[in-house]
């Protein structure tokens, strides 16, 4: 967060940074988009059947269908999509950040930046981290989305359970600020990611074996960090939302 924001102050008060940072941000989100989204994809379509396998079969035997699509929404929406979507941006985006950031170290193109007189902090660390936090929550529903359709070819495909019966049952417990809570998780995972990444990255030193020092430790960090603060928002933002708004 200290690089982004002096990154900002720097943006507002030097107007030729403000078209280089939207370049930067724009090629950030080209190299974290396609190749991201179709693993999230494929991977959510496959969690989503696992779960689906897991948890149909018991509320069937419990003569509880119409229940079922309410609780495999609510768990794809709440927690499923948003740490799936997270662990996998973790591996691949939050790992490339922290290698590329720390070869530039090592390699002294960092100092080259500060000969020119530009920041890195503008340069390097703030388009990294918008593409990440503007990208996580479109990313986080399209997981959610292929997850429900993953569920609902399941559920027909083997128990002849309808899509409409499906749907109507998740929509009865699915609400819109289930939704928006779900995109804060990502928002504030992708902002843990990218801030964790950026600075392991760029406080990296000595020789070319230390980049992979780096590396290894943000991802470790990065999921410890994803881990401890979705519990935190699962009961603020869910658990305990209605409590909350009592007091």
């Amino acid at each position: 967060m200290f690089f982004s924001n002096k990154s900002l102050i720097q943006i507002i008060h030097k107007n030729k940074f403000i078209y280089i940072e939207c370049i930067n941000v724009l090629e950030q989100i080209n190299i974290i988009g396609p190749d991201s989204l179709s693993i999230i994809l494929l991977t959510s379509f496959f969690i989503g059947l696992v779960f689906s396998l897991q948890i149909v079969k018991e509320f069937l035997a419990l003569d509880a269908v119409n229940v079922i699509g309410s609780i495999l929404t609510i768990s794809f929406v709440r927690e499923l999509s948003p740490v799936l979507t997270s662990i996998i941006l973790v591996g691949k985006i939050g790992s490339c950040f922290t290698s590329e950031l720390a070869t530039m170290k090592v390699t002294e193109q960092v100092d080259v930046l500060y000969l020119l007189d530009i920041s890195p902090l503008s340069y390097l660390i703030l388009p990294r981290f918008l593409a990440l936090v503007l990208v996580i929550p479109l990313f986080n529903i399209f997981s959610f989305l292929t997850s429900i359709f993953s569920s609902i070819f399941f559920c027909f495909t083997l128990y002849d359970i309808s899509p409409n019966e499906f749907i109507v049952s998740s929509f009865n417990q699915l609400y819109f600020m289930d939704i928006c809570k779900s995109c804060i998780k990502t928002v504030i995972f992708g902002c843990g990611i990218a801030s964790i990444s950026c600075f392991f990255g760029m406080t990296t030193e000595g020789s070319s074996k230390e980049v992979g020092v780096s590396t290894t430790v943000s991802v470790v960090s990065s999921l410890v960090f994803i881990l401890i603060i979705d519990f935190i928002l699962s009961y603020f933002l869910f658990d305990n939302s209605r409590r909350l708004l009592l007091i």
